[in-house]
C-alpha cells in the first residue's frame, strides 16, 4: 500500500494554473509536471 501524502508546494512565480496534467489520487514522480502556470 502506497503511503498517501500531501505536501505544500510553492511557486517561485505569480501567477494562475492554467492545467493540471495529473488526475486526482494518481502516484506523480519526482520531476514530473504538476501544473503548468500562465505568468501573470
Amino acid at each position: 500500500e502506497a503511503m498517501k501524502l500531501m505536501n505544500e508546494i510553492k511557486s517561485e512565480v505569480r501567477g494562475k494554473i492554467v492545467e493540471i496534467p495529473v488526475q486526482n489520487a494518481e502516484p506523480v514522480e519526482f520531476g514530473q509536471t504538476l501544473f503548468v502556470v500562465e505568468l501573470a
